[in-house]
């Protein structure tokens, strides 16, 4: 080989390697996104489809999105707000698609969601029945005000996080709240008195 040949074959090299390195690094900051947030984002997914296997096709279809476009995590503020923002987005196109909302009365994932320890049977029956009344008191929640409850109680986010997965402005969100909090006490009062 000739020296030219040489030192072309070198700089071939360079950007072979720092490309498989650039490679790794994208691998392990999604790795470490998958570990990190998949169950907040099966949450988020699970909040608004209420069927399991929906909900990990949600949290699949988000990071295949993610891994589209892996050469832009670095310009990422917040992973978290992000990532609870495009699996917001993949929930409602499943949605939209559908135009139905499959629910699940399946005793067995309610009790998966809650938690039993040292509890009676009777108080793991009262606490499903509880938690499906408070389920079925955020499906009659108008859909902007059952978003943002959505986001605020089960995943905390902050309303300035509310804001930017929704798209909304602050003030916006932090009115939806308040009619949601109100009206989710007036739907379980409600509910409480029909029993």
């Amino acid at each position: 080989m000739s020296t030219s040949q040489a030192i072309y074959a070198g700089w071939m090299e360079i950007p072979d390697r720092a490309i498989q390195e650039q490679a790794h690094a994208e691998e392990a900051v999604l790795a470490a996104l998958v570990d990190e947030y998949s169950g907040t984002l099966y949450r988020v997914a699970f909040s608004v489809l209420r069927n399991p296997a929906d909900a990990e096709d949600a949290v699949q279809e988000t990071f295949l999105r993610v891994l589209r476009h892996r050469h832009t995590l670095h310009e990422v503020r917040d992973h978290r707000v992000w990532l609870i923002r495009i699996v917001w987005n993949v929930v409602l196109d499943r949605k939209r698609r559908a135009k139905t909302r499959p629910e699940t009365d399946d005793v067995a994932e309610l009790a998966r969601v809650l938690p039993s320890n040292g509890l009676s049977a009777e108080a793991i029956a009262a606490a499903t029945q509880h938690h499906a009344r408070v389920l079925g008191c955020i499906d009659q929640l108008p859909e902007k005000e059952r978003q943002v409850l959505l986001l605020s109680a089960f995943e905390e986010l902050s309303s300035v996080e509310i804001a930017s997965v929704l798209g909304i402005t602050e003030s916006s969100v932090r009115s939806r709240l308040f009619r949601a909090r109100n009206l989710m006490a007036e739907l379980l009062n409600h509910t409480r008195s029909l029993r």
